[in-house]
């Protein structure tokens, strides 16, 4: 019969921000940090910094510089995937799901009409691959768009229609970035950026993404909703876990439990952290309430436009509003939000995460002192 670990809240916590590498001691080695995370979220809003390199900021503190990351996408040896950085040796675990793409036989199922869409501008799907063979890495300004069925949908994409099929390209394996940044983003043959290795097939490709996701969160729900880039899940991978307080059972790697006394220290997150993004395992083992409001109207924001979670050892205590402007050099602190009333170290280290934040994006802090 397989262990059932009994954890206080306390102790889930304690994997959860071990695992994340949000405890002492802080990693040293951007890919390092990489290929243990898995992914680091590609997030265009820069109302502080872009997330991917808020992201690496927290574990990697002011000497991350993020250039780095550039690097390592223009080398490839991180690629991005639907909107995420990833060490490219993963790349192995996706292809086999990538060549089964859509991976679904109901015709109502949302992935089938993304694949009735690209067969019916199938041309305009060969014209992309034949000028990229030929000329590419290219920007999708310099590929052709031929489809004969225009994309629509509610308003946000439509006509997008090289952008669009560029996506379902890369879903099917035939197309990957290939460097550059934000909108000059280079694409390629998948062929000629993903590294050479042999595909892992379905389903053992996928158990070893559970046990790799499950090795970044440290503690997880082994069912969940469906999530469209990447599960939140972890399937039967690990061992299974109770935790004191919460109902239902949950599966935890062995490995981050009895490893020490717990060293935590403090960290400004993004709003986009795996340590907060799944928000249901985020109110169950931190009991923290938070919600990215950059979609509110101003007047029914609580927290603010791009508010950064407030990690103190293995709680989560508050929130940062600010707003970074390079043109005047300012880092604009808007509020400080005590989810408890701080206490004069939480303060101090707070204080220190601001000060270092604004030191790392070479701006000078502008508002109020925590209080």
């Amino acid at each position: 019969m397989e262990t059932v670990h009994r954890l206080s809240r306390t102790e889930a916590r304690r994997v959860a921000v071990r695992a994340q590498m949000l405890a002492e001691p802080r990693p040293a080695d951007l890919l390092e940090v990489l290929d243990h995370l898995t992914m680091v979220q590609r997030d265009p809003v820069s109302a502080v910094a872009p997330s991917a390199h808020l992201v690496l900021w927290s574990r990697l503190g002011s000497s991350y510089d993020p250039s780095q990351l550039q690097d390592a996408v223009d080398s490839q040896s991180v690629v991005e995937l639907q909107g995420m950085y990833r060490p490219a040796a993963d790349m192995v675990l996706y292809r086999a799901e990538m060549a089964a793409w859509p991976g679904t036989d109901d015709p109502t199922h949302w992935r089938a009409g993304l694949d009735r869409w690209v067969r019916e501008n199938d041309a305009c799907r060969r014209d992309v691959l034949e000028r990229l063979r030929a000329d590419g890495p290219l920007p999708a300004s310099a590929l052709p768009d031929t489809c004969v069925r225009p994309w629509r949908s509610s308003g946000w994409n439509d006509a997008k229609n090289v952008t669009m099929m560029l996506d379902r390209l890369v879903e099917r394996g035939e197309v990957a970035v290939a460097g550059g940044s934000g909108r000059d983003r280079l694409w390629d043959l998948a062929e000629r950026v993903y590294p050479p290795g042999e595909p892992v097939p379905e389903p053992g490709a996928h158990r070893l993404r559970d046990g790799r996701r499950l090795r970044a969160l440290g503690i997880a729900r082994s069912t969940g909703a469906e999530h469209p880039v990447e599960p939140l899940h972890v399937g039967e991978v690990g061992e299974e876990a109770v935790v004191e307080g919460v109902r239902g059972t949950w599966r935890v790697d062995p490995a981050y439990l009895g490893s020490g006394p717990f060293e935590g220290r403090t960290a400004l997150l993004s709003p986009f952290d795996r340590l907060v993004f799944d928000r249901k395992r985020m109110g169950d083992l931190f009991e923290f309430d938070y919600r990215l409001e950059m979609y509110k109207p101003a007047a029914r924001r609580r927290w603010g436009y791009y508010a950064l979670p407030v990690l103190h050892g293995d709680r989560l205590v508050g929130k940062v509003d600010a707003k970074a402007d390079p043109r005047a050099g300012v880092l604009h602190l808007n509020a400080v939000h005590e989810d408890v009333p701080f206490r004069a170290d939480v303060r101090d280290a707070v204080d220190g995460e601001i000060t270092d934040l604004a030191r790392w994006l070479e701006l000078e802090v502008a508002g109020p002192a925590t209080s």
